[in-house]
């Protein structure tokens, strides 16, 4: 029965005016010595993220930067490297024609002079062998007729 004699107010008194005040006061203790303390380290701690984020993406910007540079080197060394082979195998295939042309000249002259000697040597024996034969024939003719 004791709960039953206790009534609900529902009509405000004085006393709501005092719960109001505490409550305020409490909002105003509580944000200054616990919100804002935790709301400036939450600020620097998104300031210290953002930053390094703006960092990183600075970093990453340069590197491609960087990259882009390194890539477009590689390729004008690329190039240049082909256009030095080129440049050596056409240096290279000029010598060796030049020192083809060289060398059947050599031996087109070599050809000649062994030709013009074999003609002169085959003139040389076709005249022994014309003096011989006369020799023979004079030999044998004396033989017949004995002389």
């Amino acid at each position: 029965m004791f709960l039953a004699e206790a009534s609900i107010q529902l009509v405000p008194d004085g006393t709501i005016l005092i719960h109001l005040l505490m409550v305020a006061l409490m909002v105003v203790i509580l944000n200054r010595t616990l919100l804002k303390p935790i709301n400036k380290i939450l600020e620097e701690r998104d300031k210290n993220i953002l930053g390094k984020v703006d960092d990183a993406k600075t970093l990453l910007k340069a590197r491609d930067e960087r990259l882009q540079q390194y890539e477009a080197a590689l390729r004008d060394a690329r190039t240049e490297g082909y256009h030095l082979l080129e440049k050596e195998r056409s240096q290279a295939l000029r010598l060796k024609d030049e020192k083809v042309r060289a060398f059947k000249e050599n031996l087109n002259q070599k050809l000649a002079q062994d030709i013009a000697t074999t003609h002169e040597q085959e003139k040389q024996v076709q005249q022994q062998l014309e003096g011989q034969a006369k020799e023979i024939a004079d030999m044998i003719s004396g033989q017949i007729l004995h002389r």
